[in-house]
């Protein structure tokens, strides 16, 4: 079941970047709330990179995984908010942390990534100012690329946003416009920066035509989520 859904969805990424003349952007696999075998399913039908909420879910799924030999290799990011107190945690058991949105978390994911390759780092941007989203204003981006930048164990990839879900698309679009924009004048600045995480199920599509180089889908691949964990 899975393997049709990955396909069908693959499908939808190479039609949305044929449209817009575009390179196809890479697949995130939004695995929250989802159990360890859906995780180990969907890599063995090929998919290697999947995104977690919650520092201490992937950590257990990661526990659960860590004799299968279908995950091997795979990549792991944290797309859910980060708590500066668990940020030492997520240094250390993610690949990729999607969430930097204010200064404090910097050094403290820098101090703690003390093996293996840099951390990969986005910063979140609250595009549309939304009083119940994290993420930093776009005019902070900046200061947060600089101090992301500065840290020898950390990479600065690139810039991570979800947009109001308004029912009118155009303004969607709008939204994946303005972050592709800021992008690429960051990306000036720091030549590291090849990601733009925009898109997810329902409007990827769009996000694609506007320069995303990643989407997170997980409706799309794994069907409805279950209740938040306890």
């Amino acid at each position: 079941m899975l393997t049709h859904t990955l396909d069908a969805v693959v499908q939808r990424l190479d039609n949305a970047a044929r449209q817009a003349g575009r390179p196809r952007p890479r697949l995130l696999a939004v695995s929250k709330l989802q159990p360890a075998e859906a995780v180990a399913a969907l890599a063995a039908a090929g998919q290697r990179a999947f995104g977690e909420n919650y520092v201490q879910e992937a950590q257990a799924k990661q526990a659960a995984l860590a004799l299968d030999p279908r995950v091997a290799g795979i990549e792991w990011h944290l797309i859910g908010h980060l708590q500066s107190n668990k940020a030492a945690l997520a240094a250390s058991i993610f690949d990729w942390v999607q969430t930097v949105d204010r200064d404090k978390l910097v050094p403290l994911l820098a101090a703690a990534r003390t093996g293996g390759p840099p951390l990969n780092v986005l910063v979140q941007v609250n595009i549309d100012d939304e009083a119940s989203k994290h993420g930093c204003r776009p005019d902070e981006a900046y200061r947060l690329a600089d101090a992301i930048a500065a840290q020898p164990r950390l990479v600065m990839r690139g810039l991570m946003a979800i947009p109001a879900p308004l029912p009118d698309m155009a303004r969607r679009r709008d939204a994946f416009r303005r972050m592709k924009t800021l992008f690429d004048v960051l990306a000036t600045r720091h030549p590291s920066m090849d990601t733009l995480s925009m898109g997810m199920s329902e409007d990827f599509e769009l996000a694609i035509a506007e320069g995303a180089t990643l989407v997170r889908v997980g409706t799309a691949l794994f069907g409805a989520r279950s209740k938040l964990p306890k």
